[in-house]
């Protein structure tokens, strides 16, 4: 692949979505607080210089931030360094022509254990604080809070927009 097409390739959806109708950010705010509600795992990315990890995880939404709970292991080096993270949620059975997909950049956070928020989303998933104390080892709370989200929607055609919408915070 040469200069040209990196280009080419690298701004098809800029190009793509130049005259199609941007969606409003009410509406298209409603739609991903749908999404996000209605799935639960996610692909989480972390990383620093050559070191990248890309790690399946379940979550979940409130409040405008996802909330993952996790034993440890080695995204936590990447996050120790960059607390910049990304994560994608898309259907995991898709039929051509309805693909639905989110793409989350966001920076990520370390929800102190046994705080407030941290037994709030402990009750709030179901899971008891007497199991997470009773622990040998501590069950983490990341916390990702959203600066971009660019939603791919074969079914925002339906309705006049263009497939590919962006939120930014």
């Amino acid at each position: 692949m040469n200069e040209e097409q990196y280009q080419q390739a690298e701004t098809f959806w800029q190009r793509k979505q130049k005259d199609e109708k941007v969606m409003e950010k009410e509406k298209l705010e409603k739609w991903m607080e749908e999404f996000l509600t209605h799935h639960k795992v996610l692909a989480l990315a972390t990383g620093m210089k050559e070191d990248l990890r890309v790690t399946p995880l379940e979550y979940s939404y409130h409040d405008g931030a996802l909330y993952i709970f996790t034993e440890g292991g080695l995204k936590f080096h990447g996050i120790h360094e960059n607390k910049h993270v990304a994560a994608v949620i898309f259907e995991d059975n898709p039929v051509f022509g309805k693909l639905q997909s989110m793409q989350i950049s966001g920076v990520i956070e370390m929800v102190e254990l046994f705080s407030k928020e941290y037994n709030g989303v402990a009750l709030a998933r179901k899971i008891p604080l007497d199991a997470l104390h009773q622990l040998k080892e501590p069950m983490w709370l990341l916390k990702i809070i959203p600066e971009e989200i660019t939603c791919l929607n074969s079914l925002f055609k339906k309705e006049g927009y263009g497939s590919y919408q962006q939120w930014k915070k």
